[in-house]
């Protein structure tokens, strides 16, 4: 699934072909992805200019001019791409496309459809269902030591758990998870409620870094993912920890090897002699 590097390179990828942008003509061409489409769905954007495109934990936010928010979700395969031109004929799962004045079409693609799109007024965003419990955004300054410490004060899962809990800090994945508690030197296994403090102090940069690092690599390409402007990312090749498993831990003077473990259905990675 996208994880907050991917979406956040999607929507700068969207930035300069869609803000400012009128929305000539909205192709849609079923009913429904993961949940029905709002009634009206096509006619309501046809016309309208994405005035900015925002971010928020995992989802996009495409601010329109008529004070509606279109909100999108990648799903497990969603992806967007852009076409200058013609556009080539449309694939099976191509189920959404918008063209602007300009010449640009985005298409949104598919195949599992467990991706969304919502129209919400902007003024009520806050309310919905999908963004009202969010944690901090992990790259703002609402989200540092003292914050996650607090949040993670009495809670008995472990800290990998703890930290795909959206409530915790919004928009981090199962990838990053594991690459944060790698260089923060946290296994995985660790209850939550013995990382405020010290060990925070190391993991919430850990965050930041690792997240940092991969949006300017270009988000990672699992399977489906691809950039706006059509280009695989590459993160996976920075990987020290996911999908490393049988390998030679990095970190100096180690000499550990990465482990595969499943922790709530997920597959954790990470190396136990380091990693404490």
């Amino acid at each position: 699934m996208p994880e907050l590097p991917e979406v956040e390179t999607v929507c700068r990828g969207l930035r300069p072909k869609l803000e400012g942008q009128k929305l000539e003509r909205v192709i849609q061409r079923r009913g429904d992805l993961r949940f029905p489409l709002p009634t009206d769905f096509a006619a309501r954007l046809t016309g309208r200019t994405v005035e900015r495109i925002e971010r928020r934990a995992k989802y996009m936010l495409l601010h329109l001019d008529d004070g509606w928010t279109l909100m999108g979700h990648l799903g497990m395969s969603g992806r967007m791409t852009m076409i200058e031109g013609e556009p080539p004929t449309a694939g099976k799962h191509d189920h959404i496309e918008f063209l602007t004045g300009a010449g640009t079409t985005v298409r949104y693609n598919d195949a599992r459809r467990f991706g969304f799109m919502d129209l919400i007024e902007t003024s009520e965003l806050a309310a919905h269902p999908m963004l009202r419990d969010l944690g901090p955004e992990p790259l703002s300054n609402a989200f540092n030591d003292m914050a996650l410490s607090e949040a993670l004060q009495g809670r008995r899962s472990p800290i990998k758990a703890a930290l795909l809990d959206q409530k915790i800090v919004a928009g981090l994945g199962n990838i990053y998870v594991c690459e944060a508690l790698f260089r923060a030197a946290i296994s995985p296994r660790r209850s939550a409620h013995t990382i405020p403090g010290r060990r925070a102090e190391r993991l919430v940069p850990a965050i930041r870094d690792v997240l940092t690092a991969a949006i300017a690599a270009g988000g990672s390409s699992l399977r489906d993912y691809v950039q706006a402007d059509g280009e695989l990312g590459y993160f996976q090749h920075n990987w020290r920890a996911y999908g490393r498993e049988g390998e030679i831990c990095g970190e100096d003077g180690c000499g550990g090897v990465i482990s595969r473990i499943v922790q709530s259905g997920r597959s954790t990675f990470y190396c136990g002699k380091h990693q404490r």
